[in-house]
């Protein structure tokens, strides 16, 4: 990162603090919380009104830089060809042979050699009653 690039950083993350707290500031629609910053008091340094002008357009003017500033930061961000495109592109090439499998079946000579193996199971007996549901109770 070059020293254009980091200044315009600098700067960025300032103004987005400097942003943060003029809106912390502010006084909201209805709230006289702002009258202990000098809102509610005509003879304060900013007038009757104009600390609300003041911080408002001190928020429109650090808004207008941050965005100066992002789109500075993208355009340095792209002229900056040392940063490797993908890091897919740095992986080194890995080949993996795998062990050769035997993939053949083993012939069944009749139906009767194959049904030879199985077990046959005996059959469930049928209750008289039914079973009992336990959600019912």
């Amino acid at each position: 990162m070059d020293t254009l690039q980091k200044a315009v950083l600098i700067g960025h993350t300032l103004i987005a603090l400097m942003i943060i707290a003029l809106v912390l500031l502010q006084r909201g629609k209805g709230a006289d919380a702002g009258a202990a910053f000098g809102a509610g008091a005509s003879g304060t340094v900013f007038g009757a009104r104009g600390s609300a002008s003041f911080f408002s357009r001190a928020t429109a003017v650090c808004a207008a830089l941050f965005f100066v500033t992002s789109l500075s930061l993208a355009y340095l961000s792209s002229q900056n060809s040392a940063a490797p495109s993908s890091l897919v592109d740095d992986l080194p090439a890995v080949e993996e042979t795998l062990p050769k499998q035997d993939t053949e079946m083993p012939a069944i000579e009749s139906e009767d050699a194959a049904t030879e193996d199985l077990v046959e199971m005996p059959a469930l007996e049928e209750a008289d009653e039914p079973a009992e549901d336990p959600i019912a109770e």
